[in-house]
């Protein structure tokens, strides 16, 4: 899907780790939340609660998920987070990406 309608956008940005990685929360119709967002290259630890699902629109990145080796995503790739994990990207080119919070 290239494109959504009918969202609320929330004004506010998200931005961690200096302004490097940031995101804007869309929520759609039915509820559920996604966010858009660009991360500059280097390398960053994240948090979830709820299970994600990340596609990689754009650019290039290392993960490591838990109980997990690295493996290269490109744009147009996607991969599935954990609930109550950690993850760690190594952003190896500027990456376009949207998250949906999985429930």
């Amino acid at each position: 899907m290239s494109e959504f309608k009918n969202v609320t956008v929330v004004k506010q940005a998200n931005v961690y780790f200096d302004g490097k990685v940031n995101s804007r929360t869309i929520i759609l119709a039915d509820g559920s939340k996604k966010t858009l967002g660009f991360m500059q290259p280097g390398e960053y630890t994240f948090h979830t609660a709820d299970p994600e699902w990340m596609e990689i629109l754009a650019g290039e990145l290392e993960v490591c998920l838990p109980a997990s080796d690295w493996q290269t995503v490109k744009g147009g790739e996607a991969f599935n987070v954990p609930a109550n994990s950690q993850f760690t990207m190594k952003i190896k080119i500027p990456t376009d990406y949207c998250c949906s919070f999985l429930k």
